[in-house]
């Protein structure tokens, strides 16, 4: 049977997480729970949207989940639907992924 080895990341490479203003937040603030009610998802994603706003590895952060498409959460200031929509732009411009987060 074949197997196959999932690339590790060198540390230098992840090194952006550590400095995220995220880092000491519960993960719920980015990602909500089940059956979230519509005002409470705009207040929790405004909240999210507020910590990244400063965050120091912003870019990295959003470059990071356009590269790797995360279908869920609010990352580098914006929503799965929003970078959803970047990805769409791009792939119709047909722009690198690399360009949307610059």
């Amino acid at each position: 049977m074949d197997t196959c080895q999932l690339p590790i990341p060198e540390p230098a490479s992840q090194d952006w997480r550590s400095r995220g203003s995220c880092r000491d937040v519960d993960p719920i603030v980015f990602y909500g729970p089940d059956r979230e009610r519509a005002a409470a998802r705009r207040r929790r994603v405004a909240s999210a949207k507020a910590i990244c706003q400063t965050c120091p590895v912003k870019r990295a952060c959003l470059r990071q989940s356009l590269r790797f498409p995360e279908p869920h959460g609010v990352w580098g200031g914006l929503t799965a639907d929003e970078r959803s929509n970047i990805l769409m732009e791009r792939a119709l411009a047909g722009r690198e992924v690399d360009s949307a987060a610059t």
